[in-house]
Parts: structure tokens; C-alpha cells; sequence
């Protein structure tokens, strides 16, 4: 009940801006900036239901399989790194440089060896995500109260059991804000590689409608890659707020 009322709260300006938006943009002439009733009608023709499993879908799939595989290597290698922190800082200059290196100057690279399909743009999706879990992982690890280790050293507890009832509880709050940021990523990213990839997605329809010069085609486009963001945020909070409610009642 509680989400449910903070999700109507956080909802009233957009839904002020866009009656803003409907009524300003009601008598407007210019084809560039078409009136927000005509986009909504084209909205629903467009994207219910064939654009959904033509575009939408797809889109959708890479973001998740690409969104997942960074989760796995970000946390994993995370873990590792923040246990071994030798390694790590050996390491650190070379992760400094990956992370820094943009994902889109990657593209041409990506595109010679796995080609403009549906490889190249989950590994991608992936490659750009993972920085942000991975580095968050680390730094939650790092973070492990002394005592805590101590007490696990006087009850002999496994590796696996400190990483299973220690780091990875006291690292969870920081993977995940570093799993938010990911997700934020991996849409965009996704944008990118559709437009210069193979035919499909959500990515690919706004440039092609763009191209076409078919406005309100592309207005819908962006429109539904909004509302896909939101609900991927809305759905990563709500798992956040039931997998973590025992931070948030300790910090209540």
C-alpha cells in the first residue's frame, strides 16, 4: 500500500506536464512539433499490438539478457576483486581505462567481429553495464565492518559462508544502486546499437521513421522508449524495496 501511494505521488507532474502538453500543443501547424493527440492516435495504432512483438519485445529482450549477463559479471568479479585487493590494484589502472573508454567509440570494434545482429548489441549492452556493478561491488565488499570479519573468524566460518552471510548482505545495498545505474545504461545503450544495427527494436523504428520523415512515427517511438524506461526503473525499485526491506527498516 505504501508503494502504491508513493508511485501516485511521484506521478502527478508528469501527468500535469503532459495535459500542459496536450492542450499548448492542441492548435499547433508545425510538422516537426505535431499536436499530442494526434501522436497518442498514432500511438495506439502503431504500437498496439503489432509494434510490441515486432519492436518492443525484441528491445526489450537485449536490454534483460544484456542487463543480466553485467549483474553476473559485475557482481562475481566484484566479490573477487574486493577479496583480493592486490589483484585489484594491479589491476585498477587497466579497469580505469575500459571504464573510461566510451561503449559507442566500442561500436566499430564490436561490428567487425560479431557483426550488426543480436550479439554484437546484448554484448555491448553488457560491456557497458557491468562497470557500475562491478566498481560498486568492490566498494561494498570493502566495506565490511572489521568486528563482522573478526566474529566470522572466531566461529571459523567458511570463505563461502563469509561471502554468503557477510559481503554479499553488506554489499547488497551498493550493488544495486550500481544495478539502477546499469539498467539507465543498458536503455540507452540499446537506443545506440539498434540504430546501427539490424533491422528491429525500438531504436531502429525511431530512425527509420526519422529517416521516412514520418514524425509522428518517430514521436510514438520516443514516447514508448520513455514509458519502457519508467517501467524498467518502476520494476527494479519495487524488486529493490522487497529484497532489501531489511536495510530500509534498519535505516527507518
Amino acid at each position: 500500500m505504501k508503494t502504491l501511494k508513493n508511485l501516485a505521488w511521484e506521478l502527478w507532474l508528469p501527468i500535469v506536464l503532459v495535459i500542459i502538453w496536450l492542450v499548448l500543443s492542441a492548435g499547433s501547424s508545425s510538422f516537426y512539433f505535431p499536436p499530442l493527440a494526434d501522436i497518442m492516435h498514432d500511438f495506439g495504432k502503431v504500437w498496439f499490438f503489432n509494434g510490441i512483438v515486432q519492436d518492443l519485445l525484441p528491445s526489450l529482450g537485449r536490454i534483460l539478457l544484456g542487463f543480466v549477463i553485467a549483474l553476473l559479471v559485475g557482481i562475481i568479479g566484484g566479490i573477487l576483486l574486493g577479496l583480493l585487493r592486490r589483484i585489484e590494484e594491479a589491476l585498477r589502472p587497466v579497469l580505469e581505462l575500459l571504464r573510461s573508454t566510451p561503449g559507442v567509440a566500442l561500436l566499430p570494434i564490436a561490428t567487425l567481429f560479431l557483426g550488426l545482429g543480436q550479439e554484437m548489441k546484448v554484448f555491448m549492452i553488457a560491456l557497458a553495464c557491468s562497470w557500475p556493478v562491478l566498481l560498486n561491488t568492490i566498494d561494498g565488499v570493502r566495506s565490511v565492518e572489521p568486528v563482522l570479519l573478526q566474529v566470522a573468524r572466531s566461529y571459523r566460518l567458511t570463505l563461502w559462508q563469509r561471502i554468503r552471510f557477510i559481503y554479499i548482505p553488506n554489499a547488497s545495498p551498493q550493488i544495486f544502486a550500481g544495478g539502477r545505474l546499469a539498467l539507465a545504461i543498458a536503455t540507452v545503450v540499446m537506443v545506440v546499437t539498434e540504430m546501427i544495427g539490424s533491422p528491429g527494436g525500438v531504436g531502429y523504428f525511431v530512425l527509420s521513421t526519422q529517416r521516412n520523415f514520418d514524425l509522428l512515427g518517430m514521436w510514438t517511438g520516443i514516447i514508448m522508449l520513455g514509458l519502457l524506461g519508467y517501467l524498467l526503473n518502476l520494476a527494479f525499485r519495487l524488486a529493490e524495496n522487497r529484497i532489501l526491506r531489511w536495510h530500509h527498516l534498519k535505516n527507518a
